[in-house]
């Protein structure tokens, strides 16, 4: 059974079934206890400097390279923990390609984002769990800086759910006609081939300002 609520601007699911989790493959950690493997920059191969892993958590204190894996997905659904510090703002990207200069000119966002403090926090569009600019998450979900959060991003075809601290806060159709629209008006426009890659690239913004810390980071392809 599937309760769902409304409040705001999206409407959230406390119970619902995974998108494709019955044909998945089994989870893959993307962080080891004191090493990030599966990383990369974005410029350059290896973990930049102003990155760290310690203990199974990756962070940075201000601004660096942004992160990419070294191989692509397509149909995955990927779980992490976050925190950030104070007026904090970074993100997760999906199916990114080196198509552009930026990370964030191809691939989706979920928006990672201290709401109470950062600029973006105004908007729904642009707070936390928000597909950056295009779809926004409802307020009070997520937990204040220096606090943990559970993301969950399922991807599965043109279906995409952006889930926070258990609920489902934002669920969208890549490509469709409400997709098309949203991105025409915003300034993804700019970018033609914007979110249309059918497998790309997992990416973590490091060029904001703030604090950011992922642990528990795993995926698990979607088939």
């Amino acid at each position: 059974m599937r309760l769902r609520l409304f409040i705001g601007c999206a409407a959230i699911s406390l119970i619902a079934p995974s998108v494709g989790t019955a044909a998945s493959a089994k989870w893959q950690a993307l962080l080891d206890s004191n090493a990030a493997p599966a990383w990369r920059g974005w410029i350059a191969p290896g973990l930049p400097a102003g990155w760290h892993v310690a203990d199974g958590v990756l962070s940075k204190d201000g601004p660096v390279d942004d992160l990419v894996t070294n191989r692509e997905f397509a149909d995955f659904e990927l779980e992490f923990e976050w925190k950030i510090g104070q007026g904090g703002n970074s993100g997760v990207f999906y199916r990114a390609t080196h198509e552009y200069d930026h990370v964030y000119w191809s691939g989706p966002e979920y928006q990672l984002l201290d709401d109470a403090n950062a600029p973006d926090g105004r908007n729904r569009l642009t707070s936390a769990a928000a597909a950056y600019a295009l779809y926004g998450a409802p307020a009070g979900i997520v937990k204040p800086f220096d606090h943990w959060n559970r993301a969950r991003l399922v991807v599965k075809g043109t279906h995409v759910e952006h889930w926070l601290n258990g609920r489902k806060v934002v669920e969208y159709e890549l490509q469709g006609a409400d997709w098309r629209s949203k991105v025409a008006a915003s300034k993804f426009s700019a970018w033609p081939h914007y979110g249309l890659a059918g497998t790309g690239l997992i990416g973590i913004q490091g060029d904001h300002p703030g604090k950011l810390a992922i642990r528990r980071m795993r995926i698990r392809e979607l088939h």
